[in-house]
């Protein structure tokens, strides 16, 4: 009974919430991001702030546990990172290589001046499932298949039932073209709308590229928007080379005026789109453009419809587009599917086909053509264009 009673004593007085801290582990992820020749990002999150590694290893055959793999921590000018969004850039890989990788956390309890005290670790499953793999960019493959959906705005089913078309043994890489959700709150949005289901159908194997919407850039966390989705060069924009496709992946930003009551005087898109177009006219000149057989736009807001975002497509970036010899635009935006090709007084000399929030594009390049299809829910056909390959 006394031991009964002291027992009693110590649960009333323990400090409130001792009894039911959360256990530090991953919360969402891991996933690729800015995937190339020789680097990759990998992403995930915690629920307690940490510092973060991956271990990694070529997908040989070996046993990952053979010999001590190398380890690459999240870390910024020499400072490993406390977070709770863990991004660990890993460069120095062999192109058309696979690689296997898995994910440590270790929890940050205090950091006092020199005196830091850790918890325990969080890490990927790796005991009852096998380790994620993922190949790098063969600058040489001669054929290449992608997928591209837009505008889901937060229906997870619909993007099931999409990504449930692709056969994944013979697609390298996926794009989000935008508005994958409704506006930007907090972190939970980022995975509950999209990013959860994402991860369980590919993106911790197959790399996603993401060319962000205007209703990414809506919210109190829009900021945040890089944590997340980081690219190579630290920019929204980027060119991607992968096989016989140069990827131009554009950042539309908004699609109504700097001054609309609707931004609450937080928009500064139009001097933006216009550094990128300065950066987008010597990108275009850079030989992993020039010398692809085949130049493919990746943009949110199309060139046409009348608002002031797609004015500014068609007035900064379309000229250069024009002048550097792209092929095709690829966009959302619209909420329909719309095919315009080039025609006598129109801004662009090429293709532009708006993809809808209910039908997805799967492409394969080869040496002979670039075949861009799209389907529906049900996964009929409904359009297509064929590009041929630039002189």
């Amino acid at each position: 009974m006394k031991n009964l009673f002291l027992l009693f004593i110590a649960f009333v007085s323990a400090p409130y919430g001792a009894f039911s801290q959360e256990a530090f582990k991953i919360t969402h992820g891991p996933y690729l991001q800015a995937l190339g020749e020789t680097g990759v990002n990998i992403v995930w999150t915690t629920n307690k702030k940490a510092v973060a590694w991956v271990e990694i290893a070529p997908a040989d055959g070996t046993h990952f546990y053979e010999r001590e793999r190398p380890k690459v921590f999240a870390a910024n000018d020499g400072i490993k990172t406390e977070s709770t969004v863990h991004n660990v850039r890993i460069d120095g890989l062999q192109p058309n290589t696979k690689y296997r990788y898995r994910v440590y956390t270790q929890e940050v309890l205090s950091h006092e001046s020199y005196i830091i005290k850790y918890g325990g670790i969080a890490a990927s499953e790796v005991y009852r499932t096998e380790l994620p793999v993922f190949k790098t960019h063969d600058p040489k493959a001669e054929r290449i298949s992608f997928a591209v959906i837009n505008d889901m705005h937060q229906q997870n089913d619909k993007i099931r039932q999409l990504l449930g078309q692709v056969n994944w043994a013979d697609n390298q890489l996926v794009f989000f073209n935008g508005d994958m959700q409704n506006n930007s709150r907090n972190e939970a949005q980022i995975f509950n709308s999209f990013m959860d289901t994402a991860d369980s159908i590919f993106a911790d194997r197959i790399p996603m590229y993401y060319a962000r919407g205007n209703h990414e850039t809506r919210g109190e966390f829009a900021g945040q928007f890089s944590q997340y989705f980081p690219t190579e060069t630290g920019k929204l924009y980027y060119l991607l080379r992968t096989g016989p496709i140069c990827f131009v992946v554009l950042d539309t930003g908004e699609d109504k005026p700097d001054s609309d009551i609707e931004y609450s005087g937080i928009a500064d898109y139009d001097a933006y789109r216009s550094r990128q177009a300065a950066w987008l006219k010597e990108a275009l000149q850079r030989p992993e453009y020039r010398d692809a057989p085949y130049k493919v736009v990746i943009a949110h807001i199309p060139p046409f419809g009348g608002w002031h975002g797609e004015k500014e497509v068609a007035e900064k970036f379309v000229p250069l587009l024009n002048e550097a010899g792209a092929q095709i635009m690829l966009s959302g935006h619209l909420h329909r599917n719309v095919k315009r090709m080039p025609e006598s007084g129109s801004a662009w000399r090429f293709p532009v086909l708006v993809n809808s929030n209910s039908s997805i594009i799967k492409a394969t390049a080869d040496r002979r053509q670039l075949q861009i299809e799209v389907f529906d829910l049900a996964g009929k056909k409904i359009d297509a264009v064929t590009v041929q390959p630039s002189r």
